[in-house]
């Protein structure tokens, strides 16, 4: 009788890849998420329904709360990610967020009341929060390391794909009568519900979550499985010794939190965890203040309010400005190692500056200029120039940062709270969005010049390479008492692996292929004298 084979006898790349449809359906629904609103809020029937026709500051605070309190939800279920998250593991995390977000759906696209959207969206944001906070970690987790950085980013263009997806079916339903110009966009959320459901229950659990909780005899027949190798390969014992002895090392030399905070620097073992968590919250801070969730909320509405572009043109223009952003993102899959997260983060923030430059440029002309409406339109190809640029790097580099720069024992806690810090700073990007292009008119673009300028030194400065690094290289380096300026040490910034680490991880593969001959020499010699007694 044949013995039934775990993950339906999916090894290697196989299984990698459907761990990859299961995170990045994750990573699209939140892309779909992001982007269904924008199209709501615009649709006639949907404003009537809810009593939101005016266009008073009343009903604008009404809309602005609406769009940013999903934000809200998405915070909270970070925190739960934080906590709950790290005793449950990464796989039953991703099925509680998303049997949450199907509640949250379900409530929205039923919707009569401006109540019962606004539970809606809370429900939905905190099922979300709690998915993005751990996807990435459980993709990092299970990726090998020449992979990691690709597939974190290819979620991040499957993110970009659910927002390209809802902006056309925004536009299709613009064309449509009645309720189901709205509530079809946001009952299709389902979709990728069912094929969460369907993949995520037979997947592996992460090998490291499983390690650092004591069930090491889990993981190694994972680890093997993953590797499409022997559980007694070389490979994977030395890969299991650099797990457990950096689980291990953080466990003798971890610190509480109350320390972290006050920066106390434990037994003299210090590996940096607080710099480590800040670093990865920062990459998330960044992605929000340098502008995205201004297009990706209320972008048709800057098109029609701002600019003056009727309706369905505004719609249609956002829509095939979904598909280039959809191109450029895919171009950073293919050049995360290549130039590094540095070089992407470095080069998007700088177009992310420019582009808002001559954004504020036009807008302010077009202000005092009796022919705005023109000068008004020079402006979206800068929209597009922002998209392309953000397409490039912070889009995917603040997701896939946080999972890298933390130590094992801190990742699930260092993502959580990189993920908190990105909904924290969206709910206020989204919240005062269209009060400041109320209120402040074409100054309002100005912020967003300033704060991409400020950031790009802050990445130069601070921010250490981490691609074609294992995690447990990250670890070593900072056991090494880095410079908090990175660019001291050419190691540091290089997308290269340095070589020592892979010098030290060839010695232990040797020694473990030593160790290996002995015991079967040993096991050998046994048995012939056995045989000879």
């Amino acid at each position: 009788m044949k013995t039934k084979q775990p993950f339906f006898g999916l090894t290697g790349g196989r299984l990698t890849f459907w761990i990859t449809v299961a995170c990045a359906t994750d990573m699209t629904l939140f892309g779909y998420d992001q982007g269904v609103f924008s199209g709501v809020i615009v649709t006639k029937d949907f404003l009537v329904l809810h009593g939101l026709t005016g266009s008073d500051n009343h009903t604008t605070e009404i809309i602005s709360t609406l769009s940013a309190i999903y934000a809200v939800g998405c915070f909270f279920g970070a925190l739960v990610a934080f906590t709950l998250g790290e005793r449950i593991g990464r796989k039953k995390s991703v099925l509680v967020g998303t049997t949450i977000m199907a509640v949250g759906a379900a409530l929205q696209a039923a919707s009569y009341s401006v109540p019962q959207l606004f539970v809606g969206r809370v429900v939905a944001g905190l099922g979300n929060g709690i998915n993005t906070a751990t996807a990435p970690v459980w993709q990092t987790e299970t990726s090998k390391p020449h992979w990691r950085g690709k597939l974190v980013l290819l979620e991040m263009w499957t993110n970009i794909a659910g927002f390209t997806l809802v902006n056309w079916l925004n536009y299709g339903f613009s064309f449509a009568d009645g309720s189901v110009a709205w509530r079809f966009p946001l009952a299709f959320q389902f979709f990728f519900i069912f094929i969460l459901w369907g993949t995520v229950p037979w997947l592996p659990e992460s090998p490291r979550w499983l390690i650092a909780h004591d069930r090491k005899d889990e993981a190694i027949p994972i680890l093997a499985a993953l590797e499409d190798k022997d559980a007694e390969d070389t490979y994977i014992l030395t890969q299991l010794q650099e797990i457990e002895y950096s689980v291990d090392y953080e466990k003798k030399h971890g610190m509480k939190w109350i320390d972290i905070l006050r920066g106390k620097k434990g037994d003299g073992h210090n590996t940096k965890t607080l710099r480590r968590l800040l670093l990865g919250a920062g990459t998330q801070f960044m992605q929000q203040f340098g502008g995205i969730n201004i297009m990706s909320y209320y972008l048709p509405t800057v098109f029609i309010k701002v600019i003056g572009l009727p309706d369905q043109l505004a719609r249609l223009l956002v829509a095939v400005n979904s598909l280039t952003y959809l191109i450029f993102s895919y171009v950073a899959v293919t050049l995360v190692e290549r130039w590094g997260r540095r070089g992407l983060m470095l080069i998007s923030t700088a177009g992310q500056m420019l582009a808002f430059l001559v954004i504020t440029i036009l807008l302010r002309f077009a202000s005092i200029s009796a022919d705005s409406v023109e000068i008004g339109k020079a402006a979206v190809a800068f929209f597009f120039i922002y998209y392309i640029s953000f397409g490039l790097g912070m889009l995917g580099v603040p997701w896939l940062y946080p999972t890298e720069i933390n130590s094992l024992a801190m990742r699930t806690k260092g993502a959580a709270v990189a993920t908190c810090t990105n909904w924290l700073t969206n709910f206020i990007i989204v919240e005062i969005t269209p009060i400041g292009i109320t209120n402040l008119g074409w100054k309002f673009w100005i912020v967003w010049t300033v704060t991409n300028t400020a950031f790009l030194p802050v990445i130069y400065y601070l921010y250490p390479e981490t691609s074609n690094r294992s995690l447990e290289d990250l670890d070593d380096y900072y056991r090494q008492n880095p410079a908090l300026i990175v660019t001291k040490d050419r190691e540091a910034i290089s997308a290269k692996r340095p070589q020592r680490f892979v010098t030290r991880e060839e010695e232990e593969m040797n020694e473990n292929r030593r160790r290996i001959s002995v015991h079967v020499a040993v096991n050998k010699s046994d048995s012939t004298s056995e045989t000879k007694a």
